[in-house]
């Protein structure tokens, strides 16, 4: 089984500071993804959002999207006016044949508010958590049967962020809502990496890992995103540290392990992968 690589074009320019990085074309973030060995990549603000004008350079690279960040409001919004906000967006990614959408709640949100201490995100009742997840489940139902499911990624700053909120948000959702994991930000959140996983890995669609994020014994050692995606459910091993290369455990699930070398542009990345009897195919890694 093979594994395909994808990684976010946050390594190459900033989508929240639109000052930083001017100086790197699309076509430069997609060549050196290619010769970094990428083969997917999210989308970004450089990202023309149709497939007319994308799908030239895409191809010429060798790259396929493989998600990218929509911002919803349904905390605070209604459930036909987000279908209307998420449709361009929804076709767009039908017709690049991505694998799904990453919902990115940011109603009462701080982020891309510089001034606001973490402290200061929005916290919800469990009442409101509750009725948020009976929101966000006939909005997943109706993505996923109009032919681009979602996948919810909690974050810093918004308003399911700590392992807590994300229980309860999974307790109160179905589970036509799948969970985009992130173990930077949960273990940045103060979270146990593992600990989630073991509890939610049947929701678990898509997975990100971030730089120098730690928790329990686990370590995720890179600079930028790495993304994958798995078609079905079941599951998810998690490396003992970051640096393993051991071989699969006596109960036949394999240690992934992500090493990271050093490097200054991200045409340097190394990383590698570790996976023996993956039982699931892996669309993008």
């Amino acid at each position: 089984m093979k594994a395909k690589l994808g990684i976010a074009p946050i390594a190459w320019w900033n989508d929240d500071l639109a000052e930083l990085s001017d100086d790197v074309s699309l076509e430069e973030c997609l060549r050196q993804a290619s010769v970094a060995g990428f083969t997917g990549m999210e989308t970004g603000r450089r990202f023309p959002m149709n497939m007319g004008e994308l799908g030239p350079n895409l191809a010429r690279y060798g790259i396929s999207v493989c998600g990218g960040w929509f911002s919803g409001l349904l905390l605070d919004g209604d459930i036909e006016r987000e279908k209307d906000r998420v449709r361009a967006q929804m076709d767009f990614f039908i017709a690049a044949k991505a694998p799904c959408i990453v919902y990115g709640e940011t109603a009462r949100s701080i982020q891309g508010v510089r001034s606001a201490p973490l402290a200061t995100k929005p916290k919800l009742s469990e009442d409101e958590i509750k009725a948020y997840g009976r929101k966000m489940t006939p909005f997943a139902e109706w993505c996923a049967g109009v032919g681009m499911p979602i996948s919810y990624h909690h974050h810093m700053a918004a308003a399911i962020e700590t392992e807590p909120e994300l229980d309860l948000l999974m307790a109160n959702s179905g589970e036509a809502l799948p969970l985009l994991f992130d173990a930077g930000h949960m273990a940045f959140a103060g979270g146990d990496v593992l600990r989630v996983i073991d509890k939610h890995h049947k929701r678990i669609s898509h997975v990100h890992t971030k730089t120098s994020a730690a928790a329990s014994s686990t370590s995720w050692i890179g600079r930028g995103r790495a993304s994958w995606t798995l078609s079905s459910r079941g599951p998810l091993q998690c490396p003992a540290t970051a640096r393993s290369t051991s071989p699969p455990s006596s109960d036949g699930w394999p240690p992934m392990a992500m090493r990271a070398g050093s490097w200054s542009r991200p045409s340097r990345i190394r990383r590698s992968i570790h996976r023996s009897k993956w039982p699931r195919k892996v669309i993008w890694s």
